[in-house]
């Protein structure tokens, strides 16, 4: 694929005006899909709206330029988290895509759908159609497998999913050393229980990086009942008495307003759907009184529920391995990665940031696992430091199920400004003996048989690390976050709920949510598949609302 192409062509975002059917705020990675799903009726009139720019940038594409995406202001929101007092005091750079495409275009590209528990928990919940059984039909949709299609699979869909293009004998070891511990290899973590050990499979095509807006959005562009504008950023949600009927938004010229005469939809994601909730007057009074907004609606849900899986990273030095330390501590090393890359697009620059992975138990009690793995054959200080010198690997695992909730609220009416991000990690008694539980673990995979050859030995935290006091003050200064922030704009049943299972907004007509915001609980994996899921589920749901108001009343027969 010539990298050159990959960028979506807006040159007919001018050719639709008026008033919208639908307006999707943010053409990330649940707005590109719902934008390619209800353009699909040719009398439907679609606005999106994006606060980044194109993707077309060589760095998007290229799957290691996530490096240089995040942190970039041309692809990244630029926020922080406040300081975290489970982290030492520490504040923490948070990753969210400004781009088309958005966290998909700067993502780790691990295509993970979680465990079938998890959707079964949320119908527990009281959110009827959003089972595990429920749900699968909307993943196999969109998914363009490269194994051949069955129950489990799509082939032919949207979402490309692919193997790697690289192979690390140490990696493979790893695998060998968790065997021993009673981790087992397994074929597909994405089968609704993934427990064991494997290699991830990737969001990529031809070792480029798939993003949704290549997926989705593309497509879409060439229908004449969508318009796309970049560089607009949303700032309030316009209401008439509590119906939602258009938007307001930023751009270079100015502040511009576009009516929806149908439904807005929010896919700005966990950190930007309340947000945009908030600058509306929708949400906790407190809240939105204490920064002189008006509160149009009540929903004491916006902003609270906030959830993300921290990672910690426990880094190895190894003897006599090939790591990509060693190949890229070189120019003639630098040169050959450059290269491969550029005649076969495999080797190092098709990376994914973790290649291979492990979902185990902290504890053998519990029904389903509780840590995910994801080991990688590099390693440094700090994420975003220069890699070490010598060849090591990083070895991070993370709790899937956290306890620990924080919250995200506006800090200020100024749009410029980032909401307040508090993640609360590592705040209960059960989050904070996992972590421990988990460094011990990683310790434990590494003494295995099968790396004894390479002759491991520890850095991160260090060997000299053992009381539990000692593992969570280090744990404290070297976890991060593994950017996967959901639930902010909760689904349920219950009336303290920001949206009900058909992803409405309570209390407000013609409005929905349709992001990673709405999980009513994390997920047991990373999170992009399932927000691909979500937008695809809520293309129906919006459609089916809009066959129903498009009949005739039945007519009513006489007694």
């Amino acid at each position: 694929m010539d990298l050159e192409e990959t960028g979506v062509n807006m040159a007919r975002s001018d050719k639709l005006d008026g008033t919208y059917d639908y307006i999707i705020v943010g053409a990330g990675t649940a707005g590109c899909v719902l934008a390619n799903r209800l353009t699909e009726d040719p009398s439907v009139r679609v606005l999106l709206l994006e606060a980044g720019g194109s993707d077309n940038y060589h760095w998007v594409h290229i799957p290691v330029g996530y490096l240089y995406c995040i942190g970039n202001p041309r692809t990244d929101w630029m926020m922080k988290t406040a300081n975290e007092e489970g982290l030492n005091g520490r504040s923490l750079v948070y990753p969210r895509g400004k781009v088309l495409g958005g966290c998909t275009s700067v993502n780790g590209m691990i295509y993970m759908r979680g465990q079938a528990a998890d959707y079964d928990h949320w119908r527990q919940l009281g959110n009827v159609g959003w089972s595990w059984e429920d749900v699968l039909p909307y993943f196999l949709k969109s998914e363009d497998h490269h194994g051949d299609k069955n129950a489990l699979h799509g082939t032919g869909g949207e979402w490309k999913v692919s193997r790697q293009r690289l192979d690390w004998d140490i990696l493979r070891a790893v695998q060998e050393g968790a065997r021993e511990l009673g981790i087992e290899p397994r074929p597909d973590f994405n089968d609704g229980n993934n427990e064991g050990s494997g290699f991830f499979e990737v969001n990529q095509r031809g070792g480029v990086r798939w993003n949704t807006a290549k997926g989705f959005l593309r497509p879409a562009l060439k229908r004449p009942n969508l318009r796309v504008i970049t560089g607009a950023e949303t700032s309030q949600v316009l209401l008439q008495d509590k119906h939602a009927v258009g938007v307001r938004f930023r751009t270079k010229g100015g502040e511009m307003t576009a009516m929806a005469s149908a439904e807005v939809l929010l896919a700005a994601g966990a950190i930007n759907s309340p947000k945009i909730l908030e600058l509306s007057g929708i949400g906790r009074g407190g809240v939105l009184s204490e920064l002189g907004i008006d509160v149009r609606h009540q929903s004491e849900g916006v902003g609270e529920n906030l959830q993300d899986h921290l990672q910690i990273r426990t880094v190895f030095k190894v003897h006599g391995a090939d790591t990509l330390n060693t190949r890229a501590n070189s120019l003639l090393g630098k040169a050959r990665i450059a290269m491969e890359y550029a005649m076969k697009r495999s080797g190092p620059m098709s990376m994914a940031p973790s290649q291979f992975g492990m979902f185990t138990k902290s504890d053998p009690a519990m029904a389903t696992p509780d840590l995910e793995y994801h080991v990688q054959p590099l390693s440094t200080d700090r994420l975003g430091d220069p890699l070490h010198a010598f060849p090591a690997i990083t070895v991070s695992v993370c709790n899937l199920r956290p306890e620990s909730i924080g919250s995200c609220h506006v800090s200020s009416t100024d749009l410029s400004q980032q909401p307040d991000i508090r993640l609360n990690y590592l705040s209960t008694e059960k989050d904070r003996q996992v972590a421990i539980t988990s460094v011990r673990q990683a310790r434990k995979i590494m003494t295995a048989k099968a790396l004894e050859q390479y002759q491991p030995e520890e850095i991160l935290p260090g060997p000299a690390v053992q009381t539990d006091e000692d593992l969570l003050k280090s744990i404290g200064d070297i976890a991060t976050t593994i950017f996967h922030p959901v639930g902010t704009c909760r689904m349920g049943a219950d009336e303290e709920s920001v949206v009900d299972p058909e992803l409405r907004v309570r209390g407000v007509e013609g409005l929905r949510v349709i992001d990673a915001s709405i999980m009513p609980k994390i997920v047991s994996g990373n999170t992009a598949s399932p927000v691909v899921m979500i937008a695809e589920k809520a293309a129906d749901l919006i459609r089916e609302r809009r066959l129903a108001a498009d009949s005739p009343e039945p007519r009513k027969l006489s007694a």
